[in-house]
């Protein structure tokens, strides 16, 4: 039993037991790659995967319990490298954030800023994506760090952390009605054409609890990922813009009005999580402080040795 015998069964789920793209990924044969899967099953003395001829279609009932081994074992084969790194003393190294493009572009400069400050030396990668594929890059190994506000709090694979809570407000021209309403209720609201974020992004699920709660349906005329478009358009006269708090620049945004929506929509809270049974560097935890300082290293560490146990 080898590891390059476990990555070649790892690699094989994860890309849909294509063995061409499988060959691809760990830089090999397909040929060897399916020499690799069938050596550990004489080892093991089991098919891991069910085949279609030469064509490997699914996983036995064994094989589903074995991948769950090898990646575990294939877990602690990165923590132990990482563990090696950190406490050799070599501060060189790469970290991978995944998030969405409203963390990334509002939450997330002066975190980063400090961050290359304090670590040169360690490469920085920031990686927009959907919640739902920040999930899938945490799990398959390929971000260290994700922050969302929605998706990643629920999925077992992941440990997470509130990182903190924010509001939507609402936006609009100056001339818009609502501009002169400090207080307006949801039917208010729902009385005018609405811009907001694409379902599933940005707490828009809570917005439209708010108005289904309310037995209210308001005419949504435009979605999109990025708040800097919704407040384009607002400022167009299209609509009444819906946004992340944090989005609005009372300094560049200052031909939009700002009202409060602390009373129509509830909180909600980002979360900052990584693959459960994960070991982060001093580096990455210093990125986790950075970003929500009631974190603490003792903290993270603490909850993340306890789930190790369990994965």
């Amino acid at each position: 039993m080898n590891f390059q015998q476990l990555r070649s069964i790892r690699e094989a789920v994860r890309r849909q037991f294509n063995l061409t793209e499988v060959a691809n990924a760990l830089y090999t044969s397909q040929p060897g790659v399916s020499r690799q899967i069938r050596e550990l099953e004489e080892e093991l003395g089991v098919e891991i995967f069910e085949r279609y001829g030469k064509r490997l279609t699914g996983l036995t009932e064994p094989g589903r319990e074995i991948v769950k081994i090898v990646e575990r074992l294939l877990l602690e084969a990165e923590n132990l490298r990482q563990a090696g790194d950190e406490y050799a003393g070599r501060h060189i190294g790469r970290l991978v954030v995944a998030t969405t493009h409203t963390q990334a572009r509002y939450a997330l400069p002066k975190v980063v800023q400090s961050f290359r400050l304090e670590y040169p030396h360690v490469t920085l990668a920031i990686q927009e994506a959907s919640p739902t594929h920040i999930v899938e890059l945490l799990l398959t190994g390929q971000a260290d760090i994700g922050i969302a506000t929605e998706a990643l709090a629920a999925e077992s694979g992941l440990t997470s952390f509130d990182a903190y809570t924010w509001r939507h407000v609402l936006v609009v021209s100056r001339s818009h009605p609502l501009a002169s309403v400090p207080q307006p209720t949801l039917e208010d609201v729902a009385s005018f054409p609405i811009i907001t974020y694409d379902e599933g992004l940005t707490g828009r699920r809570k917005i439209d609890r708010a108005f289904a709660e309310a037995g209210l349906r308001p005419e949504i005329v435009l979605t999109a990922l990025d708040a800097d478009v919704i407040k384009t358009y607002a400022e167009l006269e299209l609509g009444v813009g819906i946004i992340a708090s944090m989005a609005y620049d009372e300094r560049k945004d200052s031909e939009l009005v700002r009202i409060s929506a602390e009373h129509l929509f509830e909180p909600n809270t980002t979360s900052l999580a990584v693959r459960k049974g994960a070991y982060l560097r001093g580096y990455a935890q210093a990125f986790v402080r950075m970003f929500a300082p009631h974190l603490s290293q003792e903290k993270v560490s603490q909850v993340l040795s306890e789930q190790a146990v369990t994965v």
